[in-house]
């Protein structure tokens, strides 16, 4: 009886430690996703000029049931340019849906690992012909779209998780393959467009640990909240371009960092601040232009703020 007695209380312990990592990770899919930003002067350095310029994006955790170790989402992502003309037009917007599986590869949640497959529908919403009469491309309101898969693994650290004030840190990477090729696509991007993309990203956040009152008159209790994101995203094209080879990193290569602070009286927004270059523009229609960049102004996702 003592030995059965045992099992159960062993097999109890074990599935509420696979429960309470299925709802961690949770928690983890949509703090790990793609960041929303309102920039005003838009991309600094692009060869046109903007007024405003923001991407507006989202993680739907559809399913995400807490005995289960996998998840699906859905995630909108909507970005528009605001061009520096009289009439302050939009040209071309991009829009991206897709769904997202999560699958997770371990328990650990100090050190997690878990997998993803995203399938992605990009495009401009434009009808017009994708070239002009002289052969260059329409960016006025020349159709652009293209469908892709990403695999990715997902892997990062949790550093002294268990602090009771001060700071606490973190650290998350993402490499991923993009791949366009099995799905239809505007005919103008034969030749000249990352079909094949290997994909990195890093990203450093640092916590800050705290007092907080339950009332002006009450006992205190500690509050987690992120106070710095730091994130580097580099992809390589490595499909066929008709004009450029495998090294011409000028064309295949794009790359950001950016620096993100939330201030104090703030919970899921930042103040930013980036710089990159684009070998391939990835704003639809304007695939063609390269150039380097900075971007400043407000981002957003969903971030650690929660009683520890």
């Amino acid at each position: 009886m003592s030995n059965l007695f045992a099992q159960t209380v062993v097999s109890d312990t074990l599935s509420e430690s696979k429960r309470q990592a299925n709802l961690f990770y949770t928690s983890l899919y949509k703090e790990n996703s793609e960041m929303s930003y309102t920039s005003p002067g838009g991309e600094i350095g692009a060869p046109s000029k903007y007024v405003l310029n923001g991407k507006l994006t989202t993680s739907y955790l559809v399913f995400a049931h807490q005995n289960l170790p996998v998840a699906f989402s859905v995630n909108p992502d909507f970005t528009v340019r605001v061009r520096s003309e009289r009439s302050a037009g939009v040209r071309t917007p991009s829009f991206r849906l897709g769904g997202t599986f999560y699958v997770r590869l371990t328990d650990d949640i100090k050190n997690y690992q878990y997998a993803q497959l995203s399938f992605t529908h990009h495009s401009n919403g434009q009808d017009g012909t994708a070239f002009l009469a002289d052969g260059s491309i329409n960016t006025q309101n020349g159709n652009f779209n293209t469908n892709y898969l990403t695999f990715a693994y997902r892997f990062g650290k949790f550093l002294n998780p268990n602090a009771i004030n001060g700071n606490s840190e973190s650290i998350h990477h993402k490499v991923g393959l993009e791949w366009h090729k099995w799905f239809a696509y505007e005919n103008a991007l034969n030749g000249d467009y990352g079909f094949t993309r290997l994909n990195y990203d890093f990203s450093y956040r640092i916590y800050q640990i705290y007092d907080g009152k339950k009332k002006a008159s009450s006992t205190t209790e500690l509050i987690e909240k992120e106070k710095w994101r730091f994130n580097a995203q580099v992809d390589y094209a490595v499909n066929k371009y008709d004009n450029y080879n495998l090294f011409a990193a000028k064309r295949r290569l794009n790359i950001e960092a950016s620096a993100n602070y939330s201030l104090p009286f703030m919970q899921n927004v930042f103040l930013m601040g980036s710089i990159g270059y684009y070998g391939e523009d990835p704003y639809n229609i304007y695939f063609k232009d390269r150039y380097a960049f900075m971007r400043f102004g407000l981002s957003s996702t969903f971030t650690r703020y929660r009683v520890k």
